[in-house]
């Protein structure tokens, strides 16, 4: 565009030079086909499938979760055109193209009349929902979850039970899914199979039969099951048989793990956990569970202040991985450090390392309310904390060190979920174990490090300072989480290294305080404290004789009389206290500026006024940086 031909526009930051281009809008029918190409390259799913299917978008085939069978295409009554071409390798009599249509297809079963699964013309998607409740397809995804959980309850009632819908809310999105028009079926067990654990039990039914276990009022599991199947059976009992027989051949099999696994300690497995790979550089699982016993022996006793409950962390951590070689994880992946717990409870192991070990892996979740919970842990509150945050630092430090990276498309190791674990359990350690310790990343880090293999090279400064950062972004994802604003998390995570609980006391402390208009003053005053600040040449103790002038004395008492109230509050984690006595800066250095030039001729005086911006600075930022709670724009 010619120079001439550009404008002046004043915005909030500034005037700037503006180009304005006129283009003609399109037609919905021309712009939507590239709409609906566009939602099916988005749509991801964690396993693709090649189908011989392509789009004439210029990118090559088209991944999807399952074939698409047909496409019902519709805008203002009419069908949008729109095709997904086949390869031509694929390509004939039997694989054809999928082009847009005015049709849809009803239950694959039922029917009130005519075939069952037959085409259905459409013209709008009022239309579209009325016919295809007419032939038994429930459109809402909500619907048929709330159908769902009212069946499973009244069936429930039924049996003399009831079934646990908040812990199986997972499971009932995940089959509501799965089903067109959900029904539920009830079928039973041999009740010899309840000697089994109930986490046996439990995981047979949910993780590989997505069925609902039946329990008492009391919270036993009783001999039965509900089962959500794709219609509404009239004789339930024909598809209940099918489905007991499954769930009967898979709990004989965990009946033959559970018996024939309890001839072999944890300790005497530990050795063939050479044969099981954690990775190539960082050698086998009995090294891992070396490296997590020496690690939460220190936590135990140095991060967490509790030397009693090193020996049983150290026991915990020994044998956190020992059921990965029994053939009960080898068949029920979901039950590893479930069943090692219970092995070791059998074994007669006290409270404090079973539990350890039975909870390891938790929590999973950076939700305040992510398992588990103190009244889980009893006495083993201290114990599992230790184990657990040593085995989720070592496998992130150790595979950092080996040159893995999570990056924005994928993490195969799962270094997040690992980090966002451990940083739940340091942000919430008072609720978990009793414990009021602002624990800091960055030594648990540096101390994992030291254990890691020396075969995968140096942790020098630099690998140290990105994992660190890594770690920080996951306490700032936690805090997100649970409802804080991204401007004040960032102000509570001001420095390189945090304490995630200090991190969730500061934010908490200024989510109650920035609406104080003495602390939003001072926030705005602050943004140019630091500026300011960043003039100091060097570093050394303020020359209290250059300060003169009646506002900078009047400044430096105000600091003189609040800093040892400010750093009393903070070493007794009172953030709210130390805040409001920040706040109460505000007068003294909002007179500093309107009667002060800092950047005075004479160099002392000027280094003097420097000095001081900066030590206001640096007992502001040791617990926030609370400029970050201010609009860019101001």
């Amino acid at each position: 565009m010619p120079f001439e031909e550009l404008s002046r526009v004043t915005t909030p930051k500034g005037e700037y030079l503006a180009s304005h281009k006129r283009q003609r809008g399109k037609s919905a029918v021309d712009t939507l086909p590239d709409l609906l190409g566009a939602v099916l390259r988005d749509l991801s799913f964690p396993k693709q499938m090649h189908w011989d299917a392509k789009l004439e978008d210029g990118r090559g085939e088209l991944l999807f979760g399952r074939p698409i069978r047909w496409l019902l295409f519709l805008y203002g009554g009419r069908v949008v055109p729109f095709k997904i071409g086949r390869t031509p390798g694929a390509a004939g009599a039997q694989v054809l193209d999928v082009e847009s249509g005015p049709l849809t297809y009803g239950h694959r079963f039922l029917a009130t009349s005519g075939r069952a699964g037959r085409s259905i013309k459409v013209r709008s998607f009022e239309e579209y929902q009325a016919r295809l409740s007419e032939h038994f397809v429930v459109l809402s995804h909500a619907e048929r979850r709330d159908r769902i959980a009212r069946e499973l309850e009244s069936h429930a009632r039924r049996l003399g039970g009831r079934v646990h819908l908040k812990e199986h809310a997972a499971l009932i999105e995940e089959v509501a899914d799965l089903v067109e028009y959900p029904g539920v079926v009830a079928g039973f067990y041999d009740r010899g199979f309840l000697a089994l654990p109930q986490e046996v039990l439990t995981t047979t039914l949910v993780h590989h039969q997505h069925y609902f276990p039946v329990v008492t009022a009391s919270g036993e599991l009783k001999e039965a099951f509900l089962a959500v199947v794709n219609t509404q059976p009239a004789d339930e009992r024909l598809i209940a048989k099918n489905a007991e027989r499954v769930v009967t051949a898979r709990l004989r099999d965990a009946k033959f793990f559970w018996e024939a696994d309890r001839k072999t300690s944890l300790e005497s497995r530990l050795d063939r956990l050479h044969t099981v790979l954690f990775h190539k550089k960082l050698g086998s699982y009995r090294d891992k569970a070396q490296r997590i016993s020496a690690l939460a022996a220190w936590i135990a006793e140095e991060a967490l202040g509790k030397p009693g409950e090193a020996a049983h962390a150290a026991t915990a951590g020994r044998l956190a991985k020992a059921d990965l070689t029994t053939d009960m994880v080898f068949e029920f992946t979901e039950l590893q450090g479930t069943i090692g717990g219970i092995y070791a409870r059998q074994e007669g192991l006290p409270e404090q390392v079973w539990k350890a070990i039975y909870y390891q892996y938790l929590p999973i979740g950076v939700e305040a309310d992510a398992p588990p919970s103190r009244d889980q842990l009893g006495a083993a509150a201290i114990s599992w904390a230790a184990v657990s945050l040593a085995d989720k630092i070592d496998t992130f430090v150790s595979l950092s060190r080996a040159g893995e990276r999570a990056t924005g498309s994928r993490d195969p190791f799962g270094l997040r979920r690992q980090t966002q674990g451990a940083v739940r359990i340091l942000m919430d350690l008072p609720q978990l174990t009793g414990i009021d310790r602002e624990v800091w990343l960055g030594p648990l880090l540096a101390r994992a490090a030291t254990h890691a293999p020396d075969s995968t090279g140096p942790w020098t400064d630099e690998a140290a300072q990105a994992a660190l950062a890594f770690a920080v972004e996951r306490v700032r994802f936690a805090l997100e989480q649970r409802g804080f604003a991204g401007e004040v998390v960032r102000a509570a995570t001001p420095a390189g290294d945090v304490s995630p609980l200090r991190a969730r006391r500061v934010a908490e402390a200024i989510q109650g305080m920035r609406a104080s208009e003495n602390f939003q003053a001072l926030a705005v005053l602050f943004k140019r404290v630091k500026n300011i600040a960043k003039e100091l040449g060097d570093d050394g103790p303020l020359d209290r004789s250059a300060i003169v002038e009646p506002a900078e004395r009047a400044l430096l008492d105000e600091l003189d009389l609040r800093r040892p109230r400010i750093e009393a509050a903070s070493a007794r984690s009172d953030y709210r206290a130390a805040f409001t006595e920040i706040a109460g800066l505000r007068a003294a250095v909002d007179r500093f500026f309107t009667e002060v030039f800092v950047m005075a001729d004479d160099v002392r005086v000027r280094r003097a006024r420097l000095k001081l911006m900066a030590d206001l600075r640096d007992l502001i930022l040791h617990l926030a940086d609370i400029s970050e709670i201010i609009p860019q724009t101001e």
